[in-house]
Formats: structure tokens, sequence, C-alpha cells
């Protein structure tokens, strides 16, 4: 396996550049056009194909951008977390410890500013949320100059995914959407708030139908009405005015504390391992607990679904982008107060359950 070492001050850090389904290097990308009414083809070689026949450099190939100017791919945490061992504290049981941020599609867009930073037009068509500004040449500083369409306003984070068409038609998701944040490991009160650049690719357009299913963040696969675990689009769905296609996929939470970002996008993160009589950990090369996400996604399609696929093809190749543009105290109040206190909390960051707690956020979603 090719290895590759950086070196920061006192800390030398081994990371493996084994492709992982992102296709490191440059090679020859393609993928259906975002309009095409067939799906794009579901095997590949690189993540988010740019348009047929186009060769596309990803980051680490020497394409230097905003963020990462020496174009290497490597994105360091200043100043990074160390010394820190994975948690194996078990703290009084709490069901739920999460909060959600509730944020509406914005525009849609062949970009994608973490695999193909600097290059608008790259990738195939994905659907944006969250962060208004978000394209191509999209920073941590340009998301800060943004605008949001989350409730809370502190949240100029930028979270996007392949976009879905029902053959030519795109199919938007309709209104908010729930974003969970939560602890994935048994140490809720140990879980962190994510560090301003942090960014991440959950799943991949180039996996399989086998990979999908078995990926350790998929939880039912696709959905409508009480259809559940389908890994790929259902080829039909109740033609009722309520249901509509859902998935739900979770993001790895336990980071290694030095990168914000690697050439693959992904080896940064890990998903937390057993620990011991049912416990969740984070893994000793990854110890640092950061909230779950957790997408949930609907779409408003339904009856026949034969012609409905993604821009990045099949239903198994549904993947999500997190590039965290919080506002640092906002962000912290919510994990602190729900994560961290064992709540489950609404985007103003209130348990219902719970009202003598109080809530994270005031009733305009902001500090109080």
């Amino acid at each position: 396996m090719a290895r590759r070492t950086r070196r920061i001050p006192g800390l030398l850090i081994a990371l493996s550049l084994a492709a992982t389904g992102l296709g490191i290097g440059g090679v020859a990308m393609t993928t259906g056009n975002a309009s095409a009414s067939t799906p794009a083809a579901a095997s590949g070689t690189a993540d988010h194909a740019g348009m047929p026949g186009m060769a596309m450099p990803l980051a680490g190939n020497g394409m230097a951008s905003g963020d990462d100017p020496d174009g290497d791919g490597y994105i360091m945490a200043n100043p990074p977390v160390t010394g820190v061992t994975p948690s194996t504290y078990e703290p009084p049981h709490a069901y739920f410890h999460e909060f959600q941020a509730q944020c509406a599609p914005t525009h849609t867009a062949p970009d994608d500013p973490i695999v193909f930073p600097g290059q608008p037009g790259a990738s195939h068509d994905h659907t944006f949320m969250g962060n208004t500004s978000t394209n191509g040449n999209s920073t941590t500083a340009s998301l800060e100059t943004g605008n949001t369409v989350c409730l809370a306003p502190g949240d100029k984070s930028a979270y996007w995914m392949p976009s879905l068409f029902n053959g030519t038609q795109k199919i938007l998701p309709v209104g908010t959407q729930t974003i969970y944040y939560k602890s994935a490991i048994n140490d809720y009160t140990s879980v962190r708030p994510f560090p301003k650049g942090l960014r991440f690719v959950v799943g991949s357009p180039t996996q399989t139908q086998s990979e999908f299913q078995n990926l350790k963040g998929t939880v039912e696969g696709w959905e409508c009405g009480n259809s559940y675990h389908n890994w790929n689009i259902p080829v039909s769905c109740p033609n009722t005015p309520d249901t509509q296609l859902n998935i739900r996929l979770q993001a790895p939470s336990c980071w290694d504390g030095i990168h914000l970002d690697v050439p693959d996008h992904k080896s940064h993160m890990a998903y937390p391992v057993a620990g011991g009589a049912n416990a969740n950990v984070c893994p000793a090369d990854h110890p640092v607990a950061l909230p779950m996400i957790e997408f949930k996604m609907a779409w408003p399609v339904n009856g026949d679904m034969s012609q409905v696929h993604l821009s990045s093809g099949q239903g198994f190749s549904f993947h999500y982008d997190f590039f965290n543009d919080w506002d640092a105290p906002t962000l912290n109040a919510l994990v602190t107060h729900c994560i961290n206190g064992g709540l489950q909390c609404d985007a103003r960051g209130y348990d219902q359950s719970q009202p003598q707690k109080g809530a994270a956020l005031n009733q305009n979603y902001q500090l109080p």
C-alpha cells in the first residue's frame, strides 16, 4: 500500500493514499450529463466524475486552490488537536444526544469545492443546501461571507449531494431538510464541535450496490411508503400525495485531529469501532470525537420510479459532502447543551420532553 508522510512541528503523520473509490491521481473520468435522461455509469475510476471525455485532476494532484495553495490535497488544522485518548467513559444513560440543523436547498450546479476545488463545472450536478454562495471556488473564507438558508444564521456550512432526476426532470427536496448532529460513541459527553474548515465526503458515486449496503453509515437504504432496505431506488412507490422518496446516511465522526482535508477527502475521518460491552469508541488513530452528521433527505416523487436516478448514477451511488462553516460559539453551544447534555433538541437546541433544561438558542435561532 502506498503511503505518504507529512511532517508538522513535533509530529509525523502517516496517511494511506490507497484509492478508496475516490480515484486519486490524474485519470480520465466520465459520467452522465446532469440533464441526460439516462443514469451515469455506476462504475468509474474517480469520485465525482467530470464531463464526458474530460480528464479532471483531483485535489492533491497539483491543483492549487483557496484553502490549499500548494495543491497537495492536505489542509492542516491550526492548531492540531493532539494528545487525545479515545474515551471509554460510560456516562449516565441518555437515549438521545442530538440536535438538528434545518436547511433548505439553495441551488444546483456541476460544482464540488471539495473534490474539484477551483474547478467550476468539473463535477456531476449537485443539489446544495445551507450556504447560498457555495460553488466550485468556495473556501472557508468565502463561505464565511456568504448567506445561509439554515434556520440557525450561525450555520453557514455547505451541504451537498447528487441531484435527483425523474427522466430529464430535476427533482429537488421541498422545504427545509433535517440534518442531524448526534453522538455516535457511548461517551456523548466527550463529543467536541467541528473545527472550522473541516470537510469530507460520505460514500462514493463509484461504490457498488454491495458497498453501499455495507457502508457503516447506511441506515435503511432508500425508503418509500412501507418499503425499506432498498439498496437501489425502488422501481415503484405508492402513488399517494404523502409518499416521498427518503434516504438516511450517517457520516464518520472520529477525526485524526490533524487534517481538515486530505487527498481522498475521507481518511482523516473514521467511523467508531467496538469498544467492548457493545460500546462504541473512536479508534486510536482517529481519537477526536466529533458530531455524527446524519442526512435525512426527502424528495417529492412517487408512483412509477423506473426513470428516477441520481446525477452520479444509480441509487447506490448516493453520497454527500460536508464543509463546516458554523459560527464557533453557536456550534459549541448546541454541542454542549444538546449532545453533551444528553438531550433530543430541535434547531434551537430545545428538548420538548425536558423543557426545564431550556434552549441553547433564542427564538431567532441565535445565541441569547
